[in-house]
C-alpha cells in the first residue's frame, strides 16, 4: 500500500468537509460548480479523483450526469455506498494522469478536486491539467483546487512550533516554499506557479478563488458559531473570496479555467 491509499483508508475526509469550518470549503466549490454549470443544457460533469463522493454523489443526486473517477480503492468504496442505484452516475478507479477512457471533448465540467494536492513534480502536474483539459468540450470549464504554501508555513512551522524539525529535514527552501515527498502527502503551491502551470495551456482563467480564505486559522471559533453568525461568516467570505491580496493566504483555492471555443 502507498502512502496515499494508507492516509485515505484512515482519515475521514468526509467528516472534515462536514464539519462547520469545512463547510465553508465546500460550500464556496459548490456555489462556483453550480456557476460553472448556468446556461449549459443536460451538462455531463467529470470529477478526477472523487475521494469519497462528497461532490459526485451530491450532484448525481441532483440529477446531472456525473462521472467519479477515484484512484484510491477505500475511497471508491465509500462513494459507491453512499448511492442507491438510481443516480445518473457513472464510478471508476482511475489516474488523473491517464484519462485515455475517454475521448476528447466529452465533458461540460471537469473537476480535479484532489489530485493536484498529491503530485510532487511539474510535470506530473502538466500531464494531469493537459488530460483535463482534452476531456473538455471548447467552451467548457475546468475546475482545479489546490493545497496553498503560506498557510502551512504561518500554521505548522511558526504556530505549531516546528521550525526546527523542518529546518532539520531540509524541507524549506531558501524562499520559505515547502519541500514536499509523497510521505509528506500534501504538495503545497503559491499563486504564481498555478498561472505558471495555466500559460502551458490555451486557456483562459476566469477566476482563482480562495476556497477557505481565513476560516482555517480560526477552526474552533469557526464550529463554535451559531447559525446566524455562521451565515454572516459565510456572507462576508464570498464578499472576499476573489479578492487576490488574500489567495494565496487560503489554505485552498479553486482555480477555474474556461477552455475557448475553436470559434473564438
Amino acid at each position: 500500500m502507498n502512502y496515499l491509499e494508507d492516509y485515505y483508508s484512515k482519515y475521514n475526509e468526509e467528516s472534515r468537509l462536514l464539519s462547520r469550518h469545512g463547510q465553508v470549503e465546500y460550500l464556496t466549490t459548490m456555489k462556483y460548480i453550480t456557476e460553472s454549470l448556468e446556461g449549459v443544457p443536460d451538462p455531463r460533469i467529470l470529477e478526477v479523483g472523487a475521494g469519497t463522493g462528497r461532490y459526485s454523489v451530491t450532484l448525481a443526486k441532483q440529477g446531472y450526469r456525473v462521472t467519479a473517477v477515484e484512484l484510491v480503492a477505500h475511497n471508491l468504496e465509500m462513494l459507491r455506498s453512499k448511492l442507491d442505484g438510481a443516480e445518473p452516475i457513472e464510478t471508476l478507479q482511475g489516474n488523473a494522469l491517464d484519462l485515455s477512457r475517454f475521448a476528447d471533448g466529452t465533458f461540460d465540467l471537469t473537476m480535479l478536486l484532489g489530485p493536484m494536492y498529491h503530485l510532487y513534480d511539474r510535470a506530473d502536474k502538466l500531464k494531469a491539467l493537459s488530460e483535463a483539459i482534452r476531456v473538455t468540450r471548447p467552451g467548457g470549464r475546468i475546475l482545479v483546487a489546490y493545497c496553498m504554501n503560506e498557510p502551512t508555513i504561518i500554521e505548522y512551522v511558526f504556530k505549531g512550533g516546528n521550525l526546527g524539525e523542518v529546518t532539520e529535514q531540509n524541507m524549506l527552501t531558501r524562499d520559505w516554499h515547502c519541500i514536499s515527498e509523497p510521505k509528506d502527502l500534501f504538495e503545497l503551491i503559491r499563486t504564481e506557479e498555478i498561472a505558471s502551470l495555466d500559460a502551458e495551456f490555451p486557456v483562459e482563467r476566469e477566476k482563482l478563488v480562495a476556497t477557505d480564505g481565513a476560516t482555517n486559522y480560526m477552526r474552533d471559533v469557526i464550529d463554535a458559531m451559531d447559525d446566524y453568525v455562521f451565515s454572516k461568516w459565510m456572507e462576508y467570505h464570498f464578499i472576499i473570496c476573489e479578492r487576490q491580496d488574500i489567495i494565496g493566504a487560503s489554505h485552498h483555492t479553486l482555480d477555474i479555467l474556461r477552455k475557448p471555443d475553436a470559434r473564438e
